[in-house]
């Protein structure tokens, strides 16, 4: 583990400096999550942030600057990674308990969990949308919208606090489609329709 959070940084020397300083903050987020459930139910969020760098991380590597819409989809990434995360923690409410562990299907109870989650997927598919309208993207990118909304929108319908048979369909399967599709359409859209005419520098 040493050796590899060296190399990532000496990896990040290589791109860009602002890269390169940014690296330390990402480890501390990365390393830092495997300790939140010790003492906070926001964990599933900590998780989320920790994925959620890879869309800004990606767009610094490439141009060396911030800017709104990579901004946008990581925000998109938080809430979408911590909803179904809060989901797939529904199996571990007795654990997580008599381990005094933190989640927050542990500390509000499945069907408010199950609530949060919502509420989360639903910020999710806002910003997906918003960045969609933002930088004017084509239709190949608006069915990728749809194809991720329905496909949250799937996953809530299976899960019942009740009944977490399908938990796994939901965590995996649901979210791998709806990430691999809506990539593939937004790569589309980019390749065919060339339609960024954003006022923002993208």
């Amino acid at each position: 583990m040493i050796f590899n959070c060296i190399a990532f940084v000496i990896c990040t020397f290589f791109i860009n400096k602002l890269c390169f300083f940014l690296s330390p903050v990402a480890l501390f987020v990365i390393l830092f999550y495997s300790y939140t459930k010790r003492f906070t139910a926001l964990c599933h969020l900590v998780l989320g942030l920790g994925l959620a760098l890879a869309p800004i991380g990606a767009y610094l590597a490439v141009t060396g600057r911030f800017d709104v819409l990579p901004v946008l989809f990581s925000f998109a990434v938080l809430f979408w990674v911590s909803g179904f995360d809060i989901i797939y923690a529904l199996q571990d409410v007795d654990f997580d308990k008599s381990e005094s562990l933190y989640s927050i299907p542990a500390i509000l109870g499945k069907k408010n969990a199950l609530r949060v989650s919502e509420l989360l997927h639903f910020l999710s598919a806002s910003l997906v949308i918003a960045a969609g309208l933002i930088a004017y993207f084509g239709w190949f990118y608006w069915i990728g919208v749809a194809v991720f909304c329905g496909m949250l929108i799937y996953q809530h319908s299976i899960v019942k606090p009740n009944d977490l048979r399908k938990v796994n369909l939901a965590f995996m399967t649901a979210n791998g489609i709806a990430s691999v599709i809506f990539a593939v359409f937004v790569i589309a859209d980019l390749f065919f329709t060339r339609t960024f005419r954003s006022p923002f520098h993208y």
